[in-house]
């Protein structure tokens, strides 16, 4: 199973950034770029890969103890920024960052004791992508839209895990399948 740890923005939020992205998506070069689909923007806490089955209900478990010890914080989207010269274009993140950046290094804590094989560490940097493209490139329009957006503020309440289902139909633009497998609410509520 392909999975990630990540916060999920409730619909509203989404809409919200979906305004801004349809008109990024009318900006000069924005046909060159592989847009992301509103169903599956969250913002990755920690990504795990390909995970054996029979380490998901330990991974589940430690999960489940970060979120609890956890407790709800604000977030809104805001601005914007870019990845690797132009390849990766995300909204960005304001709020209780702090919050957040624990709750990432504790669902990266939870799959290392779990087993889960995991990368290099790397100091956590809040953002949702919303499009992608191979090659580096100008993007400062984009940017520059983005950063006159600055959506509502909303109480992450909630840990989900995350399973990726990667497209196979091989047709151009093809988005992957995101499912959570697992939600759990932060603070123990609920």
């Amino acid at each position: 199973m392909r999975l990630f740890a990540a916060v999920l923005p409730p619909d509203e939020v989404c809409r919200e950034l979906g305004t801004v992205v349809d008109e990024l998506r009318g900006l000069p070069g924005a046909d060159g770029m592989r847009w992301t689909g509103r169903p599956g923007w969250h913002f990755t806490l920690a990504f795990y890969g390909e995970v054996d089955e029979a380490l998901v209900p330990e991974l589940s478990a430690r999960l489940e103890r970060a979120a609890h010890r956890t407790g709800p914080f604000p977030l809104a989207l805001r601005g914007g920024g870019q990845f690797g010269r132009g390849k990766a274009l995300w909204a960005g993140a304001e709020g209780d960052l702090a919050t957040l950046r624990l709750l990432a290094e504790r669902a990266e804590a939870a799959a290392r004791k779990a087993g889960v094989p995991m990368g290099e560490h790397r100091r956590y940097k809040a953002h949702l992508t919303v499009a992608r493209r191979r090659e580096s490139g100008n993007v400062r329009a984009f940017l520059d839209a983005l950063d006159q957006f600055a959506g509502r503020t909303w109480t992450v309440d909630e840990l989900a895990l995350v399973r990726s289902n990667l497209p196979t139909s091989g047709v151009p633009g093809e988005q992957p399948r995101y499912e959570a497998v697992g939600r759990w609410a932060l603070g123990g509520a609920g």
